[in-house]
């Protein structure tokens, strides 16, 4: 669902905001030709076994990605915030293949939406975009072996700790409009496994709950 509309900045400002290191020639250029999407909080950015029509540069809110089992459970990978793009978007694009995950908006979010041709061609054309998608792919890599280690080396409250922090970090701010189900999903736990471990992180006075809602203290 397209989201209501907002007040929004024009690319440019956008770019000029988040994307600085970019050459101001190829600024000029993604404010012609790039468009603005706009998406509420639980709207559906990209569908597992989509194709990409285009790559994404999130410059409000944040999206988050996930695995699907065959079982239609999901998984959270990683996060992408403002001035952040998604790897996986840029590599399927450019070998024009489907999505293995699904991108979900996780507050009211705001993206960049880049024509895949024009994408293909700034690679060659502008060393700031080759190094901003080289970037952008390390960036996912660590995103993903961060996963990895707190999968296979952390207990689940190791786990939801670093969660909760990571999130807080990320979104820039201490209150989380969550419920125990979400984080449940997120980690592909149970929800009474949840609420089990806020409740002993809200004795040991790391957060404070709320109706829908968890302040990192």
């Amino acid at each position: 669902m397209q989201a209501e509309t907002r007040e929004l900045k024009s690319v440019d400002e956008y770019l000029n905001t988040f994307f600085l290191t970019l050459e101001p020639e190829l600024r000029q250029k993604m404010a012609e030709k790039a468009q603005l999407k706009t998406f509420e909080q639980g709207d559906l950015l990209l569908e597992k076994g989509q194709y990409f029509r285009s790559t994404y540069l999130v410059v409000e809110g944040a999206v988050q990605m996930y695995r699907e089992d065959d079982d239609g459970n999901e998984f959270l990978v990683y996060m992408i915030t403002p001035g952040e793009a998604c790897a996986l978007s840029m590599i399927c694009a450019l070998k024009h293949e489907q999505s293995e995950l699904r991108a979900r908006a996780v507050e009211n979010t705001t993206v960049i939406a880049i024509p895949l041709d024009d994408m293909d061609s700034w690679m060659q054309h502008y060393k700031s975009w080759y190094y901003f998608v080289l970037e952008t792919y390390r960036s996912r890599l660590e995103d993903l072996l961060e996963v990895v280690d707190q999968v296979i080396f952390r207990s689940m409250d190791e786990r939801l700790e670093f969660y909760l922090k990571n999130k807080v970090k990320k979104l820039g701010h201490n209150v989380l409009a969550i419920t125990h189900q979400e984080i449940a999903n997120d980690l592909n736990s149970s929800r009474e496994v949840i609420s089990r471990l806020v409740k002993k992180m809200e004795n040991r006075g790391l957060v404070k709950t709320g109706r829908n809602s968890i302040e990192w203290l």
